[in-house]
């Protein structure tokens, strides 16, 4: 059975518009997930990361934010998780991590028993989550 991965807002991004911004590790994790018909997991607040991001223009999506999410919820290889009491109190004690968005990610990654694929080194560096940089 293939490592259950949660992935972080930059990881979806880069796997469906960039693929070679992505760690050799990371790819082939991915994809031992894909091919063993295991969700690629996403929390919710990633959706709100995007929107955000391409709403105030710091992020330059190749397509518009409707058909990137349109793909996204379409794709049986993506998994969404919603946003839960337990995930927002995990979060609340993930202080290390400055970033909301990041400690909600985290946080989920934590609660599902996931692997956060990432490559925020913050994250990385703080040992709170398993991750597959």
């Amino acid at each position: 059975m293939a490592t259950r991965l949660l992935l972080d807002t930059h990881i979806l991004l880069r796997w469906l518009h960039d693929r070679k911004k992505l760690t050799r590790e990371q790819v082939r994790g991915m994809e031992s997930s894909v091919r063993n018909r295991t969700p690629l997991a996403l929390s919710a607040v990633t959706l709100l990361e995007i929107a955000m991001l391409a709403g105030d223009k710091r992020l330059a999506l190749k397509t518009p934010l409707d058909q990137v999410f349109s793909r996204i919820k379409a794709d049986p290889e993506f998994q969404l998780l919603p946003m839960t009491f337990e995930i927002a109190l995990d979060a609340a004690h993930l202080g290390i991590l400055r970033d909301p968005m990041d400690r909600a990610i985290a946080a989920t990654a934590r609660i599902h028993a996931f692997t956060l694929v990432t490559s925020d080194q913050r994250i990385c560096e703080s040992a709170l989550v398993p991750v597959l940089s």
